[in-house]
């Protein structure tokens, strides 16, 4: 088939939305299909739209629907449809209808969803390739990794805060890899870098550069307020890095009720006692590192480009 991927996030920016575009293109292309990655619906033909996000792409997906009614479309759910657009927003809402199918990126998606969707939602996890930690053992330093853009639904600079006040003997140190998306947390990102020696924001960096950072350290802290699902998780159980987040429903549908790396959105004093536990207690970080292992087989590439190529047979 000749395909069509449609993603509103700039190309130029290393986010997740872009990541995952690229990484669909890879697995469309592996299994036989033409694709063309674009910003919206260009009008050229082609056999079937895929689009990332159920708002943002809404003018893209009526054009289509319009003008070939006839062909498919498939609507991939992204954090801020699934958990606030759908709930709110006439367009967003009206790409669940037009879609042919839906696409939903960890279970506890298909909640958010009215029942008469669930029959065209599939549930596809992101995948990531294997990269194995590579922790330095000379080094005596906690490394902690935070991988987020700076804007509001990431709560970006949580982890910085929990850090402030740790005992003097703590080794953590957290670095931070992102573009400043928001001014005000971009300053404010600036001044925690000049007033807290454990906080270090270097900035966005390849994808490969950041899978490297987050393979030597210790812990990756996803500290979101609003997920659809996370590559950075993904990439963190392909890397063998466990894992310390926020409990929201875009994260349980992958990690499940009874991890135990889990804190309370927006609450410094408990992730600051996730991350002294991780380091201080070697059973607990042991748990959430067996933990993480066992959910490694959720995000292997062979598990996603299946689950493609089954969505996909209906229509070719």
């Amino acid at each position: 088939m000749n395909i069509q991927l449609v993603t509103p996030a700039p190309l130029k920016i290393n986010n997740g939305n872009k990541i995952t575009a690229v990484r669909w293109a890879a697995i469309l292309k592996k299994l036989g299909h033409r694709v063309r990655v674009t910003q919206s619906y260009d009008g050229k033909s082609c056999d079937l739209l895929i689009a990332l996000h159920a708002r943002r792409s809404y003018d893209s997906i009526q054009r289509f629907h319009d003008s070939h009614r006839k062909l498919p479309v498939i609507v991939v759910l992204t954090g801020t449809d699934v958990y606030r657009d759908i709930h709110s927003d006439a367009k967003a809402r009206r790409s669940l209808e037009l879609a042919t199918r839906l696409v939903a990126l960890q279970k506890m998606a298909l909640r958010e969803l009215p029942r008469r969707l669930h029959k065209k939602t599939h549930v596809i996890y992101q995948s990531a390739e294997s990269f194995p930690a590579k922790t330095d053992k000379a080094d005596s330093n906690f490394k902690v990794c935070v991988i987020g853009h700076l804007r509001e639904e990431k709560d970006p600079l949580r982890t910085a805060i929990a850090v402030r006040r740790l005992p003097r003997e703590s080794r953590i140190q957290v670095t931070h890899i992102g573009q400043a998306l928001d001014e005000q947390l971009r300053i404010e990102a600036e001044r925690e870098v000049a007033t807290n020696p454990r906080y270090h924001w270097i900035g966005q960096l390849s994808h490969r550069k950041t899978r490297e950072q987050l393979a030597h350290s210790q812990i990756v802290c996803i500290t979101s307020k609003m997920e659809g699902s996370s590559n950075v998780l993904s990439e963190a159980l392909a890397s063998g890095v466990p894992v310390i987040c926020s409990k929201i429903s875009g994260l349980l549908g992958t990690l499940g009720n009874k991890f135990p790396g889990y804190y309370p959105v927006g609450n410094s004093r408990q992730l600051r006692k996730l991350l002294v536990k991780a380091e201080t207690d070697s059973r607990f970080y042991k748990s959430l590192k067996r933990y993480c292992e066992e959910l490694a087989y959720l995000v292997k590439p062979k598990r996603e480009l299946d689950a493609w190529q089954e969505l996909l047979r209906e229509f070719i």
